[in-house]
Order: C-alpha cells, then structure tokens, then sequence
C-alpha cells in the first residue's frame, strides 16, 4: 500500500474512533439496559422482559399442570363478582387517599408488569352469564357467554405436573422507568427526538408525539362510539399508556419532567451531545421515579413505613410473583372513585359535558364493592370458607392485611434486588449529595415543574389530602351525581360484510363460466376467420353468376339462419337457387304446375315473397327492399308468359306468410312419416312400431301419404346426387306416371321387389332399369351405362377403357363374347355365382327410421342358424368370392389375394360350439374379465394407485400436521376443517403441479421408452397421464379454494388477540379487537391476491385445454398452455409469504424443474435451426406433401413424431405429425391434411401460386423426434395397424421401414402386419396408394396384408354395393388388382367389423400370446378398436395390446 493512503486510513480511524468517543464522553458508569437484561450479573435474566413470574405459593391447576379450575369447583365468575363488586358507590377512603395515589399506582403497575398479552393459541375460559344479568343478559336469554382469553405462559411449561404452567411479565420487572422509555432498545429510540437529549414531541411541544404505527400502542376502541384508531393516542413508554384519561395524563407528566431536566442539562453543559444528556437526563427520572414509587407513594398507600435500604442482595429473586399481579391490581381497583372533580389553579370546579347533559365530574364506571357480604359469598363457595380464593379473600379483609403484607414484600424484593437502584453506592450512579437531593424530591415537585399550578396551588403530599390543604372537593361523589355509564357494546365483527363476501364467491365460482364465454368468442372468431379463409381459396373456383341472376336472403324457418342466393329463370321451365359460389341448392321444375302461386307481404317494408311448390317445400325470399321484389316479380311474370304458366299473386303480412310457408324442415318431418309407413307395410312390421296413423292429424296423415317424391329428394334418400345415373334410370323406372314425382303406391312397388323379391326379380328389375329403349334387350353400350353407374358413388374412379375392358371380361367369362345384346335370361345368368348376393341384395334408404334398424337386419340376415360347420380354403374352394363375402360379414378377413401361396392355416367358422368353451357363470366372468384388466393395465394401475397413495400421503401428513401436531399458534382450533382442507390440498398441489411437468419431458420420455423402464411405466399414456393430473390437480385446487374462503370468514370474524397469534408477524394486538375485513385477505394481501390470479390462470388454461377448443383455435390453447411459466411464478409467490406455514413448494418442484428445463432446452436448441424444404406438394383432399432436409444426427424410428413451426405464417406455434418418411431415407417427409387455420394456411402458403411470388420455399423448424406407441409395432411377432383418414401417416412410415428391412433380411422379431386402412373414398389419400403399391411389389416375404375399407359406399347389401363387389371381383380376375384401388390389396365396403377380425386373428395365429394393435385415426375408429381389444382380452387367449392416437 501507498504511503500516502496508508496515512489516509490512518487518520480517517483515528476521526472515526474520536467521534465515537465523544459520543459518550461524559458517561462513566454502565448504562441500565432497556430490556431488563444483566441486572443480575449471576442470573442474567432475571426481571428481563418475558421472565416468568415467580410463584410463592404452589399451583393449584385443576389437573396440576394448565387446567384452570372451574364451576363446579369454583362459584361462577359472574355471581362471585355480582356478589363481592356489587354495592354502594362513592365510599370515602378512611386514609384520604387521593385519586391521584390511585392512577400513580396503575402508572407504577405499567412500569414493572404487563400480563394482558394474551396466550398462543388462544385458550378461553368462558364465563356462562346468569339468565338476567342486568349488564350482559337483560333480555334473559340463558345463552349469553362472555369470552375470557388466557394470559401469556412461558412455553417450555406446562407440559406436566413436575412443570406446572408459569405466566411470563412482557415487560421488565425493574422499577427503570420502563413506562417512560419503552421495554427495549428500539422502542426507546422511536421515542426519542434525538435532539438535545429530549423525548420527541408534537407540534405543541408540551405533549408526545401522536402515534403512527412504530410503536405498538393499545388502541383500545372507545365505548361511548365504539370507534378506534391512533387519534388521541401517543407514544409512551407502555403500550397501555393511554388506556385512560388518567394514566396517559400521568405518563405525560414524566415525559415533560424528562424533557425539563434535558433541557436543564443542555443549558448546563452545552458541550454534551444528545446521547450524553439523554442517559443522564434517563439516569436521574428513574433515580427519581424509584424514590417517589418507594417512599413516597408506597407508604400512603399501604399505610407502612418501607425497610430501610440496606444494600444489593445479588441471591435475591425480585421477580413478579402471580400474588402480586392479582393483588395489586385488584387493591388499586377498589379505590377507584365512581368520579373524579375538575379544578383550576383558583379552585374553580368545572362541569363537565356529555350528550346526556352536564355533570359536576367525570364519570368513571369502576366496580363497586363492600365488604359486608361474607355470607353471600360463603353460601356461592358451599359454606367451605377452605376453598376462598385469594382474590376474593383479600378484598373481603377488614384491614387488607393480605394484599398490604403481599406488595410491600414485592417492592422490597424489586429494590433490594435491583443492581442499578439510586440508593446503590457501588454501582456508581450517584453520590451521596445526589442521593439525598433525589430523595428529597417529591412528586408535588415534578408536578409544579412541569404544570402551569404553583407550589401553593397544590397540597405538598399529593398523595394524599388533609384539613387545610388548597381547593377540598365539594362534596363526596356518588354515581346519582353523574353520568350513567356507557352500556355493553356488542360488536359484529362481520355486519355489512355478507353481502360482499357471498358477491365474492359467486365471482370465483363464475370464473371458468367467463372464462367459457371468452373462449366461446375467441373460437367464434377463429370459425369466422377460417370460413373467411375457406371462402378466399374458394373463389377461385367460383363461377361467374350470370347477369339475369336475381339476388335475395333466403329464409329457411324460424330457428335457422338465414343464407344469400341467387335466383335464376332458365329457357326449360326451371328455377333455380343457386349459392354465393354459383353452386346449385336447389331446382324447381315448373312443368308439373297448371298455376304459380306467389304470396308478397304487405308490411315490414314489403321486402318478403312466399314462391308456393305443392309437392316440394317452399321458397321464401327476402329482398333489401320493395323496388327489388318487385323487380323480381316482373321479370317472373314475363317468364312464365313466355312459358305459358299463370301467375297467381296474393298479399298477407310478413309473419302470416312465414307461418303460412312450409319450410325444409316441415318437409322432412312429413317425409319421415311417409319412409316409416312405407317401411311398415313392406317388412309387415308392428303398427305400434310404425305410429298408427289415427294417432296424428287427419291433415298430417294426409299430407304424408299423399306426398310425392321429387328426383332431388328420392336422390337424397338414396344418398346420391340427383343427376347421377342411377339416379336417372330408378327414377324413370319408378315414376310409371311421368309426372316427375313419385308417389307412396310407386315407391312401395319398386321397395317391395328389393326388399322382398327373389334374384330373378331383382335381375329383371335392373333390366328394365337399364333397357334404355324398352326393346326387351341390354346392350353392350346399356350395360356400360349400368357399370358405370355403379362406380359413380365411388367418384368415378373407373375409366372409360377399365370399364369396357371389365364389361368384356364379364360377357367372355359367361360365353357371351360373341353377342352384342343380352335378353334377361343372359343378363341374370352372367350373375349366376353371385344369385346369394342378389337374394340378400336391398334398396337402402336413408330416410329408414331407427325402429325398423333391428326388424331390417332380421329380415335380411344370412347367416343360418343351423350351418353346417366346416372349413374353408382359398386354393379349393372354387367359389372363393362367395364363402369369404359371408365370412366378411361375421370378421374371417384373412383373405388370400388370388394367384398367392394359400395360408397355412385353415379359416373356421365361428360356430355355437366353439363358443361353449367360453361359457361360465356371471361371478366366473367377471372375475375373469377383472384378471385380465389388470393384467392388460397393470403398469397404469401400478403408476396411477403409486401417484394416488403419494399425493393422498402428502394431503394426510399436512392434513394431520395441522389438525394434531402443528405448532402452538392456536390455528387448528381456530378453524379446523378449514386449515385441514386448505393445507392437505396445498401439499398435492405442490406435488401433482410439480411433477406434471415430467409427463411433459418428451425427450426423456423418447428416451426412457427404448429402456427396461418401458417394462414398468407405460411411457405411451404419458399424455393420458398428464390430463388425469391435470384434472385432479384441479379438484384439489378446488378444494384448496374452498379451505381457504372458510377460512377467510372465520378470521373475519375472529378477534385481533386470536389473529395475533395465529399471524404474529402481520397482526398486533393493539386492542383495536376488530379483525381485517374479508376483503383484505383477498385482495391486500400477497396470499389472497395471488391466489385469486391463480383461479384466472387456471380457468383459461383448463378451458382453453378442453377438447373442443383445442380443435376449434389451437392457437388459443398453444397460448394459454404457456400461461404455465406464469402459474408456477404465482405458485412460488403465493407461498413465499409464509402466512402460516414456510415455503414448502421448492421440495416437490425443484427435481422436476431441473429435468423439464433441461428437457426444455434441448428442444429450444433444436427449435434455432432452420430446415429448409426440399419439395412442396399440394395432393388432393387437402393433403400437403412437404419434403425437406434430416438434419445431422437426426435419429428416429418409424411410427415416431415431430412438431414443426413455420415463421413465415406469422406465428411461432409448433404442431404436431407423423413422420411419414423410413428411418433409411435421406430426407424427411410430412403428409399434412388440410382441417384447421393453421394447416389451412400452411397449405395456401406452399401453393404453386405463392411458391411464385415468393420465389423459394419457406423454411421450417423442426422440434423432435418423440416418441409414441406406434414404434414398438417391431416388439409383436404379430402387428394389426389400423389407419383412419389422415391417421394413416404414422403406417406409411412403418410399413416402408417393414419391407426396407425384410428386404436386406434384417433381423426381425415382428412376422406378420396386417394393415387396415379405413378412408371414406379410395382416392381420399391417393398418396397412400402409391406407398402401399411400393410395398406390395417389395414384399417377396408376404410379410404385409393389406385390407382396405372404403365406408362412403352403401351398406353392405345395396343393389349398389352388390354389383360393385361383383364388378370388384371380376377386375381381380383380370387384372389382378382392385378396380378402387389399383392395388392387389383386398377392398371391402363398409366399416370393420374390428371384435370379429381380432377373433379370426386368434385362429390364424394360435401359437401368438400377444399381438399388438396399433391405431391412429378419429377417436370413433380408435374407440371401436379400443372396444373391440377389451372384448378379446376377456377370454383366455391372445392378449390384444393397443396403441393409439386420436387427431
């Protein structure tokens, strides 16, 4: 170090330690702590602040260790005060003691005790009140209590007999002017002014500073207006300085006379600093006020001389005994007049005003007593005098020996123990001079040094009064002279609250119900954005809308909105409605109308016109205004002139017409009567079933059998489009009249052929369909015509050449090359080897009602009942096409494409008899169906009961924690079962809402999943498992919120001496009694408020999560999920404040933390890295094909997943998919379906029309891979993969990796796939086909079975999909591939049949213990699997393991 700054800090220490020095310069002896501490050098705490008291008699608890005794041992508290305290008022004190010895001596009581802290936890001696206690009961209800809390006892007593409760002083037990200064160190200093040694003062300078929160003083309420606060209350040295009018005046009094001899100090020593006069102005009052307390007011009152002082005795106890305190006490009370006179300097008494009047004094209301009541209180004790307590024993004595004899000996104990006492020559605080001057001094000096009266204004023994002393009182007061004192004033702690508290919880409970309603808006503008969206990549296919189109609203019925067409009048006696994109809703063939019946409205603006269609519903326009209807209505008029049509026009109000107007929806009621009759006479079903028609209106019944169908709605009943073909040849065969409509008796003749007609009838109706020219022949020209009306119901997947080369393949396979026409015979003879399909053949209708579903099915069932059992082979069975259509139906699916190696194993029938070997009783059953749900779930079941018994475990530990075993605050007995409820759910809070975040670490769990791990911690329901503690997370926050409002109303209504020890650190019993309102505990405190942002959060987040808005705006729900950083942030906060208890969050939360952030930044690290997009392609049905770069080291498996973001849409939300790429391929690939907002957008902004304008591909970040059931389809010697729509994507993945490996004869657990694609139309997912095409001609080890099920086709018996499925099998001969597909996969119509597939599974593969089923698709597929698993794994055989995912 420098010289120079060595010097520096040299002299800055020496100034440093100079300044300190001075300081004090002028004190030469130890200063007297403020807290009573080492006085006594050997017994350090010894009249400290908290010692305890110190007994001269044993305790006499009632169970010898804390139980105070009570009625009936002891009189009732009451009648004992009523007997002993209840006299004549104004008795003379026999040594004309005044009633200023009397507050000296409450003053003197201030400086040395203070027992009324109560205890913690609050203990009640409740005192019951006699039915007619004038004071408390007058009304005489018998159920008036009075609450009487517990003083404060020394914790570590208590606890046995051999430690009985002791009660501790809170401040200190010297006479060291505690009462004046304060019991500690800090309280001294927010007295002080720190100026020239003085007290701080207000802004008169003759009183103490009003106090302002620093100092905790009793702020007790007054009893005339039941008000509080800190006015008129001042700073002292005794927290119950201001109890009284009398006490705070004696506490001013010392105050002045400290600030008169500071000053007197100041002026005499000019040099001294403020903290050299404050201890010597300090060291003189307590000097002064012992040698008043000692020999000057301790003699008057007790009428004995005080021992002469004869030195520190160091082995002396001097502290506080319980005697003294009751004694004490209670012998001041006594003397308290029922009034105290007011006076000047000149002896002028002065009245004193109140609201009742004016009065010669002021009204004290003390408690009277006399001591002739011995026998009363001698008949309330049982005439067993033994048993007098020593309160009521003391104030009974004639001379209060007891009490006199008990305080002298205190006060004696308190000098002679006291180390820092004036008379103590050894301590070096006086001289002899000073001691002698101090005890000269006497408190009538203090008084006229600090007062405006002279020495002669006052008697020289202000203690007491004698002949010839200045101003004798008037006369003696009685309470007839006064005031009547103030009666008991009853407080409602919650009066005016229930209203705000009930307005509050209502709120709370409405939190998810206005979190419901902003989410319901935020999805109705998603919807709006994304139909806007719709309609923007729609208009492009719009078609202009002719000129002469007319535009109006039309309104579909009362309950349905409505929607803006155009009309247009067409050349061949047609209207028709078109939409906004020029679509055709609907067509109106005038050519059956003699007359157009037209009705306007003639109100509400004339803007309404009713177009009547007798045999069709009506159309009812809204125009904007009256010019354009009748705009309308000319150029209708001129069109039906032209056409020859007559036009009737009519008017009526607006709501006549509607009423008047049968809508859509009144039409298909009167068409659903008409399809249950016309079933009921076919299939001779129960009138009952049908509805008999007398049960409805003559007009009803009327109507509906009297209504005829037009073609759009017998297209619409056969769910097909009304121009296509098949359409066109029912129609004309069924309509025998050719009025364009057909009628109940025509329909019911062409159903009656379907549903009950042989297959020669059946053949011989689809003649005359397709006979064109009726010339008895079926060309083959007719019969393409016939072919390809089949296949438009599947989009018309058949080329002209395919099918031409089908129709000759079907004449050469029946011998009729050669012929260009078939008669009937030819025509049902070509369909020889399928005449079953035709006997079960039918016309389904979608108009059938539910009833006749089950009549329906048994009219057609095939399958009979007593078939002959056998077996069934591909290779010798040459009517393979027919067996396996039967076995279809009832789940055998395993079929062999034609021309392939037959199965090894044989089909069986599943017959009665191999169904006996599963019969058991009910008991057996589901014992055995509970076996196998737990050995199917047993890793959920062990996780799920483990995460159960944990979070029951933490709930019971805090639960029991508070209820039994908490610490000493009182709280459990302040509000059992709300403390319980709130601090259990608060411990599985703080466990579930921790590790949740485990379920969400997907790279650990990617990872986890490929470990023995696996083998016990079912990793695949990892989401299942995170919404399953979600929701209970959130029954217990419930709970927890519930805990909490009781607990709220309980304290609102709980007194602040409770609250303070249940919250020391944010309540003060001040005596204020009255406890925070319910609002500041949910709204002003750091708990309450966060607990409330904390219901916010949790409403948007759960609502946000539910499922429907999750698909209606994911954004909404990507958004709101991240609110998680925010609740964790509330979550620590919301405990940190530790109202009762410490923070225990960080216990449950930091692991879990740990790993998710760690998780976490993996994922982030990943998320930087731009991926840029090698190939876009936009496939049909909304696909999009996006090929792009694997970055290094990206290592996944097949069937696993990742989450992509697009910065280029403006959003940095991340969505999940498929990998639909093989772990050997180069580069990534993702087939995304076009359903939502996001993926709509995406796939607009990958459009040929925008890759033009932006000129590049947008780049793409990659989050990933994850893992999930799907890729554990190797683990399984058998695998079924079941996709549905746009689920196929995980599948496409796997079956390429399948073939890749089989094909370099990899080792493979996994033997045999069967893949079964559901998808409502073949060319839905065209993109599929071409992998599974690759497949099919990579598999030369027959590892892969393709079955593809197309469900947008009737039901399995349609004529339709009758003769398709012929067509099907014919192709299949040909060309050996489907006509749908163009694959050798094998094609079947309708859903399927998922328990009956699985059964046949169990045959083919007996030796298989497990096969795992592996499903991705809508959750109804995955739920039909799902189903169907659970049914097979009830018996003893094959164990169906599913795997899942639902989009």
């Amino acid at each position: 170090m420098e010289p120079a700054a060595m010097m520096l800090s040299l002299v800055v220490a020496l100034l440093g330690a100079w300044t300190l020095g001075r300081a004090q310069e002028s004190i030469s002896w130890e200063v007297q702590r403020y807290d009573g501490w080492y006085n006594n050098l050997l017994h350090h705490s010894y009249g400290s602040v908290g010692a305890r008291l110190l007994r001269l008699l044993p305790a006499n608890y009632a169970d010898g260790v804390y139980q105070a005794l009570q009625e009936p041992r002891v009189p009732n508290a009451r009648q004992l005060s009523n007997a002993v305290a209840r006299g004549p008022s104004g008795l003379p004190s026999r040594r004309n003691i005044t009633v200023l010895a009397v507050f000296f001596g409450f003053h003197v009581l201030l400086d040395i005790l203070e027992t009324e802290k109560p205890g913690c936890p609050a203990e009640f001696l409740n005192i019951h009140i006699p039915s007619g206690d004038p004071v408390f009961d007058p009304a005489s209800t018998g159920d008036v209590v009075l609450p009487f809390q517990r003083i404060h006892w020394a914790a570590e007593t208590g606890q046995s007999p051999n430690s009985p409760r002791q009660q501790t002083n809170e401040m200190t037990g010297w006479l060291d002017g505690s009462s004046i200064y304060g019991p500690s160190h800090s309280w001294s200093d927010a007295l002080r002014s720190f100026l020239g040694g003085q007290l701080a003062s207000g802004p008169s300078r003759s009183l103490p500073r009003q106090t302002d929160g620093r100092v905790p003083m009793w702020k007790a309420l007054d009893p005339s207006t039941g008000q509080g606060g800190p006015r008129g209350i001042y700073d002292l040295g005794s927290a119950w300085g201001n109890e009284n009018p009398f006490l705070q005046a004696e506490s001013i009094a010392w105050f002045r006379y400290h600030n008169h001899l500071a000053k007197a100090l100041a002026q005499k020593h000019p040099a001294w600093s403020d903290e050299d006069l404050f201890q010597h102005t300090r060291k003189r009052v307590i000097a002064t006020f012992q040698s008043i307390v000692l020999y000057e007011w301790l003699p008057t009152l007790l009428g004995t001389r005080v021992p002469e002082y004869k030195g520190y005795q160091q082995h002396l106890d001097p502290s506080l005994s319980p005697e003294f305190v009751a004694a004490a006490g209670q012998f001041l009370a006594t003397m308290v007049p029922p009034g105290v006179y007011k006076r000047d300097t000149k002896c002028q008494f002065q009245n004193v005003s109140v609201s009742s009047g004016s009065f010669p004094a002021v009204r004290l209301c003390n408690s009277y007593w006399n001591r002739e009541v011995l026998q009363k209180v001698a008949a309330l004790y049982g005439n067993n005098m033994a048993g007098l307590e020593l309160l009521p024993g003391g104030m009974l004595e004639a001379d209060g020996s007891l009490f006199s004899t008990i305080i002298l000996e205190q006060f004696v104990r308190l000098r002679d123990g006291d180390r820092f006492w004036f008379e103590n020559t050894k301590n070096g605080l006086f001289t002899e001079e000073e001691i002698r001057e101090i005890r000269n001094t006497t408190f009538h000096s203090i008084l006229t040094s600090v007062t405006y009266a002279k020495s002669t204004d006052l008697q020289p023994h202000v203690f007491t009064w004698r002949e010839g002393n200045p101003c004798p009182q008037p006369q003696q007061l009685t309470a007839q002279h006064l005031a009547n004192c103030t009666p008991v004033m009853v407080l409602d702690y919650f009066a005016g609250s229930g209203a705000g508290f009930g307005i509050i919880i209502v709120v709370l409970c409405c939190l998810p119900l206005v979190t419901l309603f902003v989410a319901w808006v935020v999805a109705a503008f998603r919807k709006r954005d994304f139909k806007k969206l719709q309609r923007k990549q729609g208009t492009s296919v719009c078609r202009e809308m002719p000129g002469e189109a007319i535009h109006a609203i039309e309104w579909h019925g009362p309950k349905t909105d409505n929607s803006p067409v155009y009309i247009q009048l067409q050349a061949d006696k047609v209207l028709k409605v078109l939409d906004s994109r020029g679509s055709v809703l609907r067509s109106i063939n005038l050519k059956a109308y003699q007359r157009v019946e037209v009705i306007l409205s003639n109100n509400k603006g004339n803007k309404a016109l009713l177009l009547k269609s007798p045999k069709e519903y009506d159309l009812v326009l809204l125009f904007n205004e009256e010019a354009e209807r009748s705009i309308f209505v000319g150029k209708l008029r001129d069109y039906l002139k032209e056409s020859r049509f007559d036009l009737h026009l009519s008017e009526m109000k607006e709501q006549s017409l509607m009423k008047w107007a049968v809508t859509q929806e009144q039409r298909k009621k009167i068409l659903e009567t008409f399809f249950r009759h016309l079933f009921a006479q076919v299939l001779e079903i129960d009138r009952s079933d049908a509805g008999e028609l007398s049960f409805e209106s003559s007009q009803k019944a009327k109507e509906s059998l009297m209504c005829e169908l037009s073609r759009a709605e017998f297209a619409e009943a056969l769910g097909l489009k009304d121009h296509s073909m098949f359409v066109e040849s029912m129609f004309s065969l069924a309509d025998k009249d050719g009025n364009g409509y057909i009628s109940f008796r025509e329909f019911l003749d062409i159903l009656v052929v379907f549903m009950k007609g042989s297959p020669e009838e059946k053949s011989k109706m689809m003649f005359r369909m397709y006979d064109v020219d009726e010339n008895g022949f079926l060309s083959k020209e007719e019969f393409l015509r016939m072919l390809r009306s089949f296949i438009e119901i599947s989009n018309n997947c058949l080329s002209r050449e395919q099918a031409e080369q089908v129709t000759e393949s079907m004449f050469q396979a029946s011998g009729f090359q050669d012929r260009d026409e078939l008669t009937w015979e030819n025509f049902h003879y070509m369909l020889r080897d399928h005449d079953s399909e035709l006997r079960l053949t039918q016309l389904c209708v979608k108009g059938v009602p539910e009833v006749f579903k089950q009549n329906l099915h048994n009219c057609v069932s095939f399958i009979k009942k007593k078939e002959p059992k056998g077996t069934i082979s591909e290779e010798k069975d040459p009517n393979l096409d027919t067996v396996s259509h039967y076995v279809e139906q009832k789940g055998q699916e395993l079929r062999k494409r034609p021309g392939r190696k037959g199965n090894q194993y044989q089909l069986h029938l599943y017959t009665e008899a191999q169904r006996k070997k599963y019969e058991r009783n009910r008991v057996q059953q589901k014992i055995q169906e509970f076996k196998r749900f737990v050995e199917n779930y047993r890793r959920h079941i062990v996780c799920v009961i483990l995460f159960s018994a944990i979070t029951i475990g933490v709930f019971a530990e805090r639960a029991y924690y508070y209820a039994f075993a908490s610490p000493s605050t009182g709280i459990a007995q302040t509000t059992f079962v709300g403390i319980i409820i709130s601090r259990g759910s608060a411990a599985s809070i703080s466990f579930m809402y921790s590790y949740i975040l485990l379920t969400m670490c997907r790279n650990l769990i990617t990872v986890l999943r490929e470990t023995f791990l696996n083998h016990y911690i079912p990793f695949d329901a990892a989401v299942d498992f995170h919404r399953w503690i979600a929701m209970a997370a959130l029954i217990f926050s419930v709970l927890h919120t519930a805990g909490h409002i009781v607990n709220v109303y309980i304290f609102s209504v709980t007194p602040l001496s409770v609250l303070s020890c249940l919250f020391s650190s944010v309540f003060t019993n001040d005596g204020s009694q009255l406890p925070q309102k319910y609002y500041w505990w949910f709204f002003q405190t750091v708990p309450g408020m966060t607990g409330v942002l904390l219901l916010v959060v949790l409403a948007v987040m759960y609502v946000f999560a539910t499922h429907h808005f999750r698909r209606v705006s994911f954004q909404g729900f990507w958004i709101t999920h991240h609110l998680y950083v925010l609740l964790y942030v509330l979550v620590i906060i919301h405990g940190s404040y530790a109202l009762i208890q410490q923070p225990r969050f960080y216990i449950y939360f930091i692991i879990p933390a740990l790993i998710y952030s760690a998780d976490k930044l993996l994922s982030l690290s990943r998320k930087k890295v731009e991926i840029s997009v090698v190939k876009a392609e936009l496939l049909p049905s909304g696909v999009t094909h996006l090929q792009f770069q694997r970055p290094q080291d990206f290592d996944y498996k097949s069937g696993q997943w990742v989450r992509i973001a697009c910065m280029a849409l403006g959003t940095t939300e991340y969505h999940p998919f498929t990998l639909t790429s093989a772990p050997h391929d180069d580069t990534l690939s993702l087939h995304i379906r076009a359903i939502g907002p996001w993926t709509t957008r995406l796939r607009e902004l990958y459009s040929p029309k925008n890759l033009a304008l932006l000129g590049t591909l947008p780049k793409l970040y990659l989050d990933g891979p994850f893992g999930e059931g799907h890729q554990e389809w190797n683990k399984f010697e058998v695998s079924v993969l079941v996709g549905g729509g746009i689920g196929v994507t995980p599948f496409a993945s796997i079956l390429r990796d399948l073939v890749f490996k089989s094909s370099i004869n990899s080792k493979l657990m996994c033997k045999k796939i069967y893949f079964i694609w559901v998808t409502r139309t073949q060319r839905q997912f065209e993109w599929l086909t071409d992998i599974i095409r690759e497949v099919e001609e990579s598999d030369k080890n027959s590892l892969v079975s393709v079955h593809i099920y197309i469900t947008q086709l009737a039901e399995k018996f349609d004529l339709r999909t009758t003769m398709l499925y012929i067509c099907e099998r014919h192709f299949q001969k040909v060309l050996n591939k489907s006509l749908f597909t163009g694959l050798r996969s094998i094609t079947h119509f309708g859903r399927p049949p998922f328990t009956l597939f699985f059964n046949s599974l169990q045959e083919v593969h007996p030796e298989v213990q497990k096969i795992g089923v592996f499903s991705c698709g809508p959750p109804g597929m995955t739920k039909s699997v799902e189903q169907a698993c659970r049914q097979m794994n009830k018996k003893d055989q094959t164990y169906f393991a599913h795997h899942y995912e639902n989009f």
